[in-house]
């Protein structure tokens, strides 16, 4: 990987980091009843966007995005992230909306691939030269056609508050020996370590995640999520037994919270760490609260792995296969995918990184900064395991697994050999 690269404006261009290569996948959007037909057409009119930026901060930034169209009028359908993602297939294959927020890579394809998703190639002759290589990279299905427009990435990382630990004098850990004794005196002083929620499912994926990542490294977990490697393997193992090590610093209960509720935990002073996404920070009211929140990287365990591959998902916009206004939806994608419209979401949720290299970084807070250089600084750069794996897969199996752990993290063996059988299935092989 090539040192720090930036793009116009300062923005990191992620062009020349290995982005994860993998198969992310939802359900369906049972809930959302769109305003787009199956038809398909460019006829004029209102321009439907089906959004799952559902918490107060993004609905607004989306909000305040779509004002800025000078276009045709975009009327805004807005259902609750994860019910959004549990349900998208369904969506898709009813009557979607003609614009919907979804997510970059494989997680794209896996939609286009089943003609699900319009091809936006030619929104892309308008607003490529925005972009790196990577971020088309990640916009393109296997036929070699785009189908996705981004927004913005973010890194997962874990996060603090800083006033909280100069009080009690704590410094990042840098190795996972150091993070475990740094959570034992955190529950010596009256905190609990580790904030956590997994009632929506995705949050523990993280977790999983890094401490894969760490342990056996890029190659190997981009060959796990493809379904090449077993996972009743020692390397899984190992995986599953470190996490079982670090289950009691965690937020008890966490099946029952969600990851906004595990977030207050940190702003009222009551966890000392949050392995989270950047967007985090928009549990975190503007002003002092927010100026006080930091993060580090998660800690290295390997020291012949190290610890440079960072998750930095990629959020963006997709046109359905049959919009109803085609015409107005791709005048829309072509808006979406210029600076000022990152410009416009950004002022209003600062708690991303701009996707596009002309994006305007100046207003960036301290936050945002040092995330820009953590992700520009990757060696490799993943996008999570539920846009890393099949989407039957990470649904149907990981989801369950993960949280069946959390409960009884005692009999791994048994879970992994479930896994396993379940992966074959779907797999095949």
């Amino acid at each position: 990987m090539s040192p720090r690269s930036f793009g116009a404006g300062g923005v990191p261009a992620i062009g020349r980091r290995t982005l994860l290569k993998g198969m992310l996948g939802a359900g369906a959007l049972a809930g959302l009843t769109a305003c787009g037909s199956d038809s398909g057409g460019s006829g004029g009119g209102e321009v439907t966007l089906g959004s799952n930026w559902s918490d107060a901060v993004p609905k607004k930034a989306i909000a305040e995005v779509m004002g800025k169209f000078s276009g045709p009028k975009v009327k805004i359908n807005t259902i609750d992230h994860n019910s959004f993602q549990e349900n998208i297939n369904s969506y898709l294959q009813g009557g979607p909306d003609d614009v919907f927020g979804w997510f970059a890579g494989n997680r794209m394809q896996f939609f286009a691939e089943q003609g699900l998703a319009g091809d936006i190639s030619d929104v892309w002759k308008t607003i490529g030269g925005g972009f790196s290589d990577a971020m088309k990279q990640q916009s393109t299905g296997k036929d070699g056609k785009q189908y996705f427009v981004p927004l913005y990435y973010y890194p997962w990382a874990v996060f603090y508050r800083k006033s909280v630990w100069q009080e009690k004098g704590y410094t990042a850990p840098k190795t996972l020996d150091e993070f475990t004794a740094l959570s034992q005196k955190m529950q010596q002083d009256g905190l609990v370590p580790v904030a956590f929620g997994d009632k929506d499912g995705w949050p523990a994926m993280g977790t999983f995640d890094y401490l894969n990542l760490r342990l056996n490294g890029y190659d190997f977990h981009v060959s796990l999520m493809a379904g090449e490697k077993a996972w009743t393997s020692n390397e899984v193992k190992t995986v599953f037994d470190t996490w079982r090590g670090l289950l009691p610093y965690h937020q008890p209960d966490s099946l029952g919270r969600t990851w906004q509720e595990a977030a207050q935990s940190v702003l009222n002073k009551q966890s000392g760490m949050y392995l989270l996404g950047l967007f985090v920070g928009q549990q975190f009211p503007e002003g002092a609260d927010r100026d006080d929140l930091d993060f580090f990287p998660f800690p290295e365990i390997d020291s012949a792995i190290g610890a440079d591959v960072v998750e930095a998902p990629i959020d963006g916009f997709m046109m359905s296969a049959r919009p109803r206004n085609e015409s107005g939806a791709k005048d829309l994608l072509k808006f979406l995918g210029t600076a000022p419209a990152e410009d416009t979401y950004l002022k209003s949720d600062p708690n991303n990184i701009g996707a596009n290299n002309d994006a305007d970084s100046s207003g960036y807070n301290d936050l945002q900064k040092k995330a820009q250089t953590l992700v520009s600084g990757a060696k490799s750069i993943s996008q999570f395991l539920d846009r890393d794996t099949r989407p039957d897969f990470a649904s149907t199996v990981m989801i369950p697994s993960l949280q069946a752990f959390i409960k009884n993290p005692n009999d791994v063996d048994s879970l992994l050999k479930s896994i396993e059988s379940q992966k074959k299935s779907i797999f095949g092989g």
